[in-house]
């Protein structure tokens, strides 16, 4: 066979910039301005060597920063300003790296197709689904606007989203994650492209969408005999899906073989710690005393949406999303909450939250009632005793801000009267209580890797020490490594302050090693609740047997 996709030492570098140019972008990228004099290079590429064959799909994993990302933006010269890049790119023998800016862009889309991590950002949200996914052909092809329509119709069916069903019509809001992972998918696939570069693209993914979306990768690549370069930190995926596997670190392949090999037998220090952290244990049990009441409890919760008027003379129908949903944690324990994408768990998570009125029931927080209709000082103090930690830490950060006014945020808000000194006394100590230094509290957003942005995301969760976090996918999007350490955080402050968490996460792995007792959301009901390993290993609804069968899992 010849190779589809071949890279010959490929060095990708940025010209350091001076750190006051970069706290004034507010952001850790290169400095637009151009090199900073007397200032060497940083190589976060170096000399990286692939080949990818028709047919074949090959992973390419490491850990944040590790240049996994990089390496397959090269490709299409997607790299960040100030970039500089060397070695040479060929794409089944034409050369990639030397082409020009309108050369490249003939073949984005067209040779190459490319599935970014967030589907949102990377869809129009203003044009609708049929018309961005036909703008790829009719940007490369003089087609018609109905032949464009009906190629268009042809790729959703493909993917599993039919054109018939109105697909084509929806904007990118109205449909789910998976769904406009799908989308993202059939945009990419289009052209039949000899390549197609995937980057995370299950991060955000529900574990039943993520084994169809997967499956649909690898039908396709074999069917089409595609080159497909799998980017991800998840090894349970690349177990699932690659022939074989590539390991970064710090910017260089440092193994690469099959991936039975790669997975069961390691050979580098540095692989061997990916699948071991990848091999996730169940963290220190949490102690919770029997009979003891709820921090919170959710009894009877239902949840409609009104959808929009379809005609002047009938009222809008309404969607239930969530009917009747009753859960309870008690102080220091962790309870899971999963389920599919549109399954409800967003919705419970606002109400619970109180961001969002429910249709009927209640929830209490330490025996008082909580809920969006409460308001003034009441309200205030009730927010302190419950905290929430998201996915994305840097979207919830101000990066004007330093870490000491980032983390005493809360404090602004629910009037707590606490004096300059003190704010800095707690930040100090809760800094230290997550795993940094005291003297981090100067430094800004920017400066911090992904795992040290979700402790400072942490430590402002716990800074009024509430008795219940929330937790919003909080480590999805970490790689294994950091992930592990984040686990092992969350795992040590229970038991250390009592605090209750729910985890809300689409990550069975994740779950088994960090709740106490799970509840499964299917389409708005709560269908099995029960202790952790009870529901693992002798699940009784159908669709909790589903949920676990669905999710990749390491080879033993």
């Amino acid at each position: 066979m010849s190779a589809v996709l071949r890279i010959q030492d490929l060095n990708v570098a940025f010209d350091a910039a001076p750190r006051a140019a970069v706290a004034m972008r507010g952001g850790g990228g290169p400095d637009r301005g151009g090199p900073a004099p007397g200032r060497p290079a940083q190589r976060v590429v170096k000399n990286v060597s692939l080949h990818i064959e028709a047919g074949e799909i090959l992973g390419l994993v490491g850990a944040s920063g590790s240049g996994k990302s990089m390496t397959a933006r090269a490709v299409l010269q997607l790299l960040p300003p100030g970039a500089r890049m060397s070695g040479s790119i060929r794409l089944r023998g034409e050369r990639l790296s030397s082409m020009s800016a309108a050369q490249i862009r003939a073949v984005r889309g067209r040779d190459v197709g490319m599935i970014f991590q967030e589907p949102a950002t990377a869809l129009n949200p203003l044009m609708r689904i049929g018309d961005q996914v036909a703008e790829t052909l009719r940007l490369h092809r003089r087609v018609s606007s109905r032949a464009a329509r009906d190629a268009a119709r042809v790729a959703l069916d493909q993917v599993g989203l039919s054109g018939e069903s109105g697909a084509l019509e929806r904007l990118p809001f109205e449909l789910s994650g998976g769904q406009r992972q799908r989308v993202a998918i059939a945009m990419a696939m289009l052209m039949g492209p000899s390549l197609l570069i995937a980057d995370e693209p299950t991060t955000a993914l529900d574990v039943i969408t993520q084994a169809q979306v997967l499956a649909l990768l690898r039908e396709l690549a074999k069917l089409r005999g595609m080159g497909l370069l799998l980017v991800t930190h998840d090894l349970a995926v690349i177990a699932q899906l690659a022939d074989r596997v590539a390991v970064m670190q710090q910017g260089e392949i440092v193994e690469e073989g099959s991936t039975a090999r790669i997975l069961r037998h390691a050979q580098h220090p540095y692989t061997q710690a990916l699948v071991a952290a990848a091999r996730l244990q169940r963290k220190r049990a949490t102690s919770v005393s029997p009979g003891a009441a709820p921090v919170l409890d959710v009894q009877g919760v239902v949840v409609d949406y009104r959808r929009e008027r379809r005609s002047l003379f009938k009222a809008p129908a309404s969607l239930r999303a969530l009917n009747g949903v009753s859960l309870a944690i008690r102080a220091g324990e962790t309870v899971g909450l999963v389920g599919e994408s549109g399954s409800g768990k967003t919705s419970l998570l606002q109400v619970i939250l109180a961001l969002r009125h429910a249709t009927e029931g209640r929830v209490s927080l330490l025996g008082r009632e909580f809920c969006a209709a409460s308001a003034g000082s009441r309200m205030r103090e009730l927010r302190r005793g419950i905290q929430a930690v998201f996915q994305d830490p840097v979207g919830s950060f101000n990066p004007r801000w330093t870490v000491e006014r980032l983390i005493s945020e809360p404090f602004f808000l629910l009037d707590a009267g606490v004096s300059a000194a003190e704010r800095r006394r707690k930040v100090a100590e809760v800094l230290v209580q997550v795993g940094l230094d005291a003297s981090d509290a100067r430094r800004h957003p920017h400066e911090f890797s992904g795992g040290q942005r979700q402790r400072i995301a942490i430590a402002r969760a716990l800074i009024t020490r509430p008795a219940v976090i929330t937790f919003d996918e909080a480590v999805s999007a970490l790689d294994v490594l950091v992930r592990e350490q984040i686990l092992q955080l969350l795992a040590d402050l229970a038991a250390q302050v009592k605090v209750a968490y729910l985890f809300v996460s689409h990550d069975l792995h994740v779950i088994r090693a960090i709740a106490d007792r799970i509840y499964v959301l299917q389409s708005g009901r709560i269908v099995e609740e029960g202790a952790t390993e009870a529901v693992f290993n002798a699940p009784q609804h159908p669709y909790t047997r589903a949920l676990i069968a669905a999710t990749p899992a390491l080879p033993a």
